[in-house]
C-alpha cells in the first residue's frame, strides 16, 4: 500500500538522541528523509564536490579550490517523490528487488530513497567484486527491476542468465541502448504527490552484500526496524546532529546522512579502489564542504593523513572521523590528531555489514590502551558494546548451532567466537540457507550473528580483537591467533604491515610471518633482508604473543579486499608463503 505522508513530530521517526527507541508506528526509513525535509527545506541534503584543473603538489597551504554543486532537502525529496511515482507507474511493487548500480551522487540517494518510500527492496552489490561476482549475486536475487549506469546494461548483455528475472529496466546518466528510460525522463512522468509505503519494522528494506574479502559475497537481509534502530545507534554513539556535513568516502553509509539529518558531500573518489584516491581531492571536498565528519577505509587516510602534514594543512572543521573496515595502527591515529583541531577524535567502530555497530572506540582510548594490549598479548581493542547491543564469547567450532539453549561462554580473558545480538543485527542471507545456517543461532524470539571473529573481554568490559576464524593457526603445539603477534611486529619503524599465517596442514601448521615493508628499499639484497629478519625476530621473540614464528618472508604488495582495499587478503598470503617455502 502507498499511502499518503503522514505528519511526523520532530523525533518521532529517529528517535531522541542517545537512545534507543522503540520502533514507531510506520517504520518506513524513508519517512526519515521526510522529516529532515520538513525540519529543514532549505538546508542542502546533498553537495557534489568537483576540483578544478589537474592536481598538484604543494609544499605548504590549503588544497586547491572545488566547485561545489548542491541539491536541498526539500529537493531531495521531491526527486525521490517523483522517481518512485515513475516506477509505480511503470508496474514496480512493494517487496520486489531492485539491483541498483548508481554511481554515488544525488541520483544514488534518490534512488535509495525512492525504492524506500514504494516499500520495494533495493539490492547494493559492490561492482569491485567482479564482472562474474556481480552477475552470480545478481542472478541469486531475482530481481525485478535494474537502474543502472550504461556499463551495468553491458553486463546485463554479457550475462543474460544471471538478469532473466529483469523486466523492467531504467538507466542513470546518458541514455543507452535498451537501458530505458533514463533517470529525469522517469522522475518527469511520475506523480510527484508525497508517497509513504506503511510498513511494519520487520518489512524487508534492502539486501546489500558483502564484499566477499573472507568467504563468497552474501547478500545480507535489512528491514525497515533494522536501519531505524542503526540511525539510533549511530546517533547515540557519535553524537551526530542535524545540520552537521559528513564527507562521504564510503557511499553504503553516506545513505544514512540524510537519515540523520546531515548533508552528505560526495568526495572526488572511486568507490571501487580507495587505496588509488588523490589526497589532494579528497582534503579539497573536506574544505569546500565544510564537512563536519567522515567516514572511510584506513586506505584513504594512509593517503590523506601523510599529505595533509607534509604541508602543515589542520582539517579545522573535522568533529570527528569514522574509521572501519580493517584495524588501524596506532601511529596512524597518532599521526592523524595532529591534523585535526582541539576536541575533535578518530573513531573506529567494530562491526560487519550484517551488524553495524558492534562496539566502538575512540582514537584517544585506542592509544593509551594500544601498550597495555602489547604487554598482555591481547590483540586490537575494539571498544565496549555499544548501546542495546548484547556480545557474548563461545568456544571456537566450525560447524552450525542452530539454538542457544545451554551454549557455554568462555570465561573473561579467554579467546572466543563473537556473537552479537541486538536491534541492529540482522536474521537472514536473503535466499541462501547455509550460509544463514552457519551463521545465526535461534535464541527464543531473538537471534545471534556469529561474527566469525576471534575476541576476549577483559575485566574492564572491553572488547579485544584477535583475527578472524578462518585464519586461526593450529599448530601442535597448539592455537596460535594472528593479530597479537602481528601487533608486536607492526610497532617496528620498517614494517607497513604484517600478517601471521599457518603454512602446511591444519593441525600441523608452521607460523609464518610475511610482511610488507614501509620502504621496500629496506629489503634489497639478500644481506638487507637477512639483517632485518634477523631484528624482526628478535623482536618477536621478546613478546610470548609472537613468539611462536620462525620465519619471517617480505611481500611488496599485500593482496587486500575490494570494498575498503585495507583488509589482507590472508588466504592468499598463505598460498603464497607455501610456494615459498617448498
Amino acid at each position: 500500500m502507498v499511502e499518503r505522508i503522514p505528519r511526523f513530530s520532530h523525533g518521532e521517526l529517529s528517535g531522541a538522541a542517545g537512545t534507543l527507541a522503540p520502533p514507531v508506528r510506520n517504520a518506513n526509513i524513508a519517512g526519515t528523509l521526510v522529516e529532515a525535509a520538513a525540519a529543514r527545506p532549505d538546508a542542502d541534503a546533498v553537495r557534489t564536490v568537483r576540483t578544478r584543473g589537474r592536481t598538484r603538489e604543494r609544499t605548504r597551504g590549503r588544497a586547491r579550490a572545488a566547485r561545489v554543486s548542491a541539491i536541498t532537502f526539500a529537493e531531495l525529496d521531491e526527486r525521490s517523490n517523483a522517481l518512485a511515482g515513475g516506477l509505480a507507474r511503470r508496474g514496480l511493487e512493494r517487496g520486489q528487488r531492485v539491483c541498483v548500480f548508481v554511481r554515488p551522487g544525488p541520483d544514488l540517494v534518490a534512488c535509495a530513497f525512492a525504492l524506500f518510500k514504494l516499500g520495494a527492496v533495493p539490492v547494493l552489490i559492490d561492482p569491485g567484486m567482479g564482472r562474474a561476482n556481480v552477475a552470480r549475486c545478481v542472478e541469486r536475487m531475482a530481481p525485478r527491476a535494474l537502474i543502472g549506469v550504461p556499463a551495468a546494461h553491458l553486463l546485463r548483455r554479457l550475462y543474460p542468465r544471471a538478469f532473466r528475472t529483469v523486466e523492467l529496466v531504467f538507466t542513470a546518466g546518458v541514455p543507452t541502448p535498451g537501458g530505458g528510460p533514463t533517470l529525469a525522463r522517469l522522475a518527469s512522468d511520475g506523480d510527484r504527490s508525497p508517497l509513504l509505503a506503511g510498513l511494519e519494522a520487520d518489512a524487508p528494506a534492502a539486501i546489500l552484500f558483502t564484499s566477499g574479502s573472507t568467504g563468497p559475497p552474501k547478500g545480507v537481509a535489512y528491514t525497515h526496524g533494522m536501519f531505524q534502530a542503526q540511525v539510533r545507534a549511530l546517533r547515540s554513539c557519535y553524537g551526530f546532529e542535524p545540520g552537521e556535513v559528513d564527507a562521504a568516502c564510503f557511499p553504503l553509509f553516506a545513505l544514512f546522512s540524510p537519515a540523520l539529518g546531515m548533508t552528505c558531500a560526495f568526495c572526488e573518489l572511486d568507490p571501487s579502489h580507495p587505496a588509488r584516491c588523490d589526497p589532494e581531492r579528497i582534503v579539497a571536498a573536506i574544505e569546500a564542504t565544510g564537512a563536519t565528519s567522515s567516514f572511510g577505509s584506513p586506505a584513504i587516510w594512509r593517503r590523506v593523513v601523510p599529505w595533509c602534514a607534509e604541508r602543515g594543512i589542520v582539517l579545522d572543521g573535522l568533529r570527528r572521523v569514522l574509521v572501519a573496515g580493517a584495524p588501524i595502527p596506532p601511529e596512524l591515529i597518532a599521526a592523524f590528531h595532529r591534523i585535526l583541531p582541539a576536541g575533535a577524535d578518530v573513531h573506529t567502530p567494530y562491526g560487519a555489514t550484517e551488524s553495524l555497530p558492534v562496539s566502538t572506540i575512540s582514537g584517544h582510548e585506542i592509544l593509551e590502551s594500544a601498550e597495555f594490549g602489547l604487554a598482555h598479548g591481547l590483540g586490537t581493542c575494539v571498544g565496549r558494546p555499544a548501546a542495546g547491543i548484547d556480545v557474548r564469547l563461545i568456544p571456537l567450532c566450525d560447524e552450525p548451532i542452530a539454538e542457544w539453549g545451554d551454549l557455554r561462554e568462555v570465561p573473561d580473558g579467554e579467546p572466543g567466537e563473537m556473537c552479537v545480538s541486538g536491534p541492529v543485527v540482522t536474521r537472514e542471507y536473503a535466499f541462501d540457507p547455509a550460509a544463514t545456517a552457519a551463521a545465526k543461532i535461534r535464541d527464543g524470539k531473538r537471534f545471534w550473528h556469529r561474527m566469525g571473529d576471534v575476541g576476549r573481554r577483559t575485566a574492564d568490559g572491553r572488547l579485544w580483537f584477535l583475527g578472524r576464524k578462518a585464519h586461526r593457526i593450529e599448530t601442535r603445539a597448539g592455537l596460535v591467533l594472528p593479530v597479537p603477534g602481528e601487533v608486536v611486529l607492526n610497532g617496528h619503524v620498517a614494517v607497513g604491515r604484517s600478517a601471521l599465517v599457518g603454512v602446511g596442514a591444519h593441525g600441523d601448521e608452521r607460523a609464518v610471518f610475511v610482511v610488507e615493508p614501509a620502504d621496500p628499499r629496506a629489503v634489497r639484497g639478500d644481506a638487507a633482508r637477512s639483517a632485518l629478519r634477523t631484528e624482526l625476530l628478535a623482536l618477536a621473540g621478546t613478546r610470548a604473543a609472537s613468539a611462536v614464528a620462525s620465519e619471517v618472508l617480505f611481500h611488496t604488495g599485500f593482496p587486500v579486499d575490494v570494498r575498503h582495499n585495507a583488509k589482507i587478503d590472508r588466504e592468499a598470503l598463505k598460498r603464497w608463503a607455501e610456494e615459498r617455502l617448498a
